[in-house]
């Protein structure tokens, strides 16, 4: 397990054996997670925000337009 980002609003972490991407929106306590070539897909798009403008405030928007995958409730065990 990386963490990958950490900021206010978002925190996201690799899980590279299962090859997955957990993103979790700290604000509203729901998370995602991509698996496989999903994964992938978010992890080059990811490389690519930071490349563009590695703020936080760049990083968390990019991250908002996943808002819509970011649906299961976080659950403190």
């Amino acid at each position: 397990m990386n963490i990958v980002y950490n900021s206010e609003n978002y925190y996201v972490v690799e899980y590279p054996v299962q090859h997955g991407y957990e993103v979790v929106d700290k604000q509203t306590s729901r998370g995602t997670y991509f698996q496989g070539d999903v994964a992938e897909k978010f992890r080059a798009s990811m490389i690519g925000a930071l490349g563009e403008d590695p703020s936080p405030d760049h990083v968390d928007e990019f991250l908002s337009s996943f808002g819509v995958l970011i649906n299961f409730p976080m659950v403190v065990h």
